[in-house]
C-alpha cells in the first residue's frame, strides 16, 4: 500500500509520530483546514440533525472534516461533508474495511476523499488499536468537536488527547442526563458550546455561511417544526418533500435530511 512519504505537521503533538502511515485517496485533502469531529456510536436524533448540519455546513464553507469511520456520528459526519472532502482514520489495516457496516462509505472515501492508517496491511480491530487511532483524529484537525459522549466512553479518550495537545474543544449543548460526557466538559470548563452553527464557522474560520439564499420552506423545515404545523404552512409542499426524500418525519417532527 502506498505510504504518505511527507510528514505531517499536525502530527507532532501526538505522542508518538507514527512509523508510517499507509493511504487511499487524495493527499490534497491534508493541506486543508479540517476539523475533527467524534462522538457516540448512538446518537439520538437531536444529535443526528447538528451533527449533519454542522459537517455540511464546514464542508461547503470549504473545511476538510476527520472522523474516525465508526458507526454513528464518525459515519454521519463523513456523509454529511460529502465524500470528497473528509478524511477516515481507520483503527486497522488500510486494507481492512471497518465496521462492515460502513464498508461501502469506507470505499466511496477512498476513491473521492482520504483513508489513512498507521497499521501495517491485514491488520484485524483490536480494542488496543482504538485509542491510537483515536489520537491520529484528534491530531489532525485544527480542533476537536464532540456532539455526543457518555461518561466512560472512547469518545472521552478522545477529548483527553485534545487536551493534552491544547486543542480547543467544542461541543453541542444537550439536556441534563443527556450526553454526560459533553456536559461534564462544559461545567469543567474544558470545552465550549456551539449555540448557532453559522456564527461558530464565522468566528472560527472568518468565513459567512448563511441561510439567506434557503427557500422559505427550508427555512421553515430547519426550526424542525411539528408535521401538523408543516401541512398547515405548506399544504403540498409537504407532501411533496416527502415523497421526494428531502424531509423526513420522526416523532411527529419534520427534519431534513439534505442540508
Amino acid at each position: 500500500m502506498p505510504i504518505v512519504q511527507e510528514s505531517i505537521s499536525e502530527l507532532k503533538d501526538m505522542k508518538k509520530y507514527p512509523k508510517e502511515i499507509n493511504y487511499r485517496g487524495n493527499l490534497a485533502l491534508l493541506k486543508k483546514q479540517k476539523v475533527s469531529i467524534v462522538g457516540t456510536r448512538h446518537p439520538n436524533q437531536y444529535t443526528k440533525i447538528m451533527t449533519q448540519n454542522l459537517a455540511s455546513k464546514l464542508s461547503t464553507s470549504g473545511v476538510c472534516i476527520v472522523s474516525g469511520g465508526a458507526m454513528g456520528v464518525d459515519a454521519l459526519a463523513h456523509k454529511s461533508a460529502g465524500v470528497d472532502n473528509t478524511i477516515m482514520v481507520a483503527g486497522t489495516g488500510i486494507d481492512v474495511r471497518y465496521p462492515k457496516i460502513n464498508a461501502n462509505l469506507i470505499e466511496e472515501i477512498e476513491k473521492s476523499g482520504l483513508v489513512l492508517s498507521q497499521f501495517k496491511s491485514n491488520t484485524p480491530s483490536a480494542k488496543y488499536n482504538f485509542p491510537l487511532r483515536n489520537e491520529l483524529v484528534v491530531a489532525l484537525g485544527n480542533f476537536l468537536i464532540v456532539t455526543q459522549a457518555d461518561l466512560k466512553s472512547g469518545t472521552m479518550r478522545s477529548v483527553e488527547y485534545a487536551l493534552k495537545m491544547n486543542k480547543k474543544i467544542f461541543v453541542l449543548p444537550h439536556r441534563i442526563g443527556e450526553s454526560e460526557g459533553t456536559n461534564s466538559l462544559l461545567q469543567s470548563g474544558d470545552a465550549t458550546p456551539i449555540y448557532d452553527i453559522n456564527h461558530f464557522i464565522k468566528e472560527l474560520f472568518g468565513i459567512a455561511n448563511s441561510d439567506d439564499a434557503k427557500d422559505d420552506f427550508t427555512k421553515f423545515c430547519l426550526k424542525n417544526p411539528t408535521y401538523d404545523e408543516a401541512v398547515r404552512a405548506y399544504p403540498s409542499k409537504i407532501f411533496e418533500a416527502e415523497l421526494s426524500g428531502e424531509i423526513e418525519i420522526v416523532d411527529a417532527k419534520v427534519y431534513l435530511t439534505t442540508l
